[in-house]
């Protein structure tokens, strides 16, 4: 699969690039980003993905985030998808959480989305195949982490694949979306009135039916605006029941920014650096 390089730029000793390709799943122009750490030079390096939320593109965890430097400390990578298709003739709605931007992680099964809001097979399927085949990643030893919609993406697909993803982390993830209007809106608009096609898309309800085989990491803060949305107790509670080995951090303070997700983000790099290494 060919892509085009957008730029290129030196960053803590590794490399930031954004790149662009066509993508034969969503049928339209995609962009995302990679950044690879100095130890890439020497050979293949583990990879971790990194799922934005609402509104996001690839631009806003790879400015924000504050993630390369500890990435270049731990030798991995790390990659910034887009959050949905984009462009002309691509479905799309006034409100920011729904259409472009709000891809929410699933394969839409209704229209007008269905065309083209296939984010599931293009994260899990497509991309990772391009990246691996063109930049120096081990395929074999990746993990997945997310922020809001992006943790919420992060959870079901890491769940749904443990074979595929070695660790699995979030940052106020949406996580109970069928319960949630964070979640209803989307699901009932992407998949249907049929809710269980939603199942599989909420992160609470995949940990009780099925949990992940290695340990969870989770931080939420206390003072998120959006607590009533991402309900962060219905996946701590099941956590606690299935007994699932990991942490569900309440930091306090903290609210839903990229102030919160830049001030751990080197704990959950080195979290996941420890389980890929």
């Amino acid at each position: 699969m060919s892509f085009e390089t957008l730029s290129e730029n030196r960053s803590f000793g590794g490399t930031q690039g954004v790149y662009r390709h066509r993508s034969d799943v969503t049928g339209t122009d995609m962009t995302f980003a990679v950044f690879l750490p100095e130890m890439a030079q020497l050979g293949r390096v583990p990879v971790l993905w990194y799922l934005s939320g609402l509104t996001c593109t690839h631009d806003n965890a790879m400015t924000k985030a504050a993630a390369q430097q500890w990435c270049d400390e731990a030798g991995i990578a790390i990659v910034f998808p887009d959050t949905s298709p984009r462009g002309e003739g691509v479905a799309n709605d006034e409100a920011y959480d729904l259409g472009q931007g709000a891809g929410f992680y699933v394969n839409a099964t209704q229209d007008p989305w269905k065309p083209h809001f296939r984010m599931w097979d293009y994260v899990v399927e497509e991309l990772p195949q391009l990246v691996a085949e063109n930049f120096a990643v081990d395929p074999e030893a990746m993990g997945i982490t997310g922020h809001s919609m992006g943790g919420h993406g992060a959870l079901t697909i890491a769940m749904t694949h443990p074979d595929r993803y070695k660790s699995v982390s979030a940052f106020s993830p949406i996580a109970n979306p069928t319960e949630s209007d964070w979640g209803r809106k989307q699901f009932t608009a992407y998949l249907g009135e049929d809710k269980s096609t939603w199942r599989s898309h909420d992160a609470t309800i995949l940990m009780t039916e099925k949990g992940f085989p290695g340990e969870v990491l989770i931080d939420q803060g206390n003072s998120d605006q959006f607590l009533d949305l991402l309900k962060p107790e219905s996946l701590a509670q099941a956590m606690m029941a299935r007994r699932q080995p990991g942490q569900f951090r309440m930091q306090p303070g903290y609210d839903h920014s990229y102030f919160f997700v830049q001030s751990f983000m080197a704990d959950h790099v080195f979290w996941h650096a420890d389980r890929l290494l």
